[in-house]
């Protein structure tokens, strides 16, 4: 048996402990030590983006990184992105572009975008579709995740109190919705 280390993960704005093997993935921590299982496990080499999460800020592929590697790291999975059962801007943009189908990808390319809007909010859809390329889909040919995607960096870079407000990312509509 190996030798197991005692580590704190700070995954979704909850610190959890985990006692975990050194060679152990940060996408099985999250799925089997802290049961959460929106990242999805696909290739498990890195290079579909199924396990894509964010770790301080940055799209990680979870399946590449050790568990011990990310403790003391901000961690963020699809799971923190709705709030109190609703969908994020991100999510509901998804949702009404038809930017999924089976699904399967989705929580990697949510996270993705995240990171990626956060870091370049002004991007433009050459830029973002750069960016989702980064990850693989078998079902959409992508288009309508550029069209989520850009949807959503649009909305959130409008300031106008006449322009609609971003679904599911404006306090006040979801204080207004019943």
């Amino acid at each position: 048996m190996s030798e197991r280390h005692l580590i704190g993960l700070n995954v979704n704005g909850a610190t959890h402990e985990a006692l975990v093997e050194p060679r152990k993935t940060l996408l099985d921590a999250l799925r089997h030590d802290l049961g959460l299982t929106g990242t999805h496990v696909g290739c498990e080499h890195g290079v579909c983006g199924a396990c894509t999460v964010l770790v301080d800020g940055e799209p990680v592929r979870a399946c590449l990184m050790f568990a011990v590697q990310a403790e003391n790291s901000d961690i963020r999975t699809v799971e923190s992105l709705g709030e109190n059962g609703e969908l994020s801007d991100l999510q509901r943009s998804f949702r009404d572009h038809h930017g999924l189908q089976c699904g399967f990808c989705t929580p990697g390319f949510l996270m993705l975008a995240e990171g990626f809007l956060a870091q370049q909010p002004n991007a433009d859809r050459e830029e973002i579709r750069e960016a989702v390329s980064a990850n693989l889909c078998r079902c959409t040919g992508y288009q309508t995740i550029v069209d989520a995607i850009d949807a959503t960096a649009a909305c959130r870079r409008s300031t106008s109190d006449t322009e609609p407000a971003c679904p599911g990312g404006n306090s006040a509509e979801k204080e207004a919705t019943p």
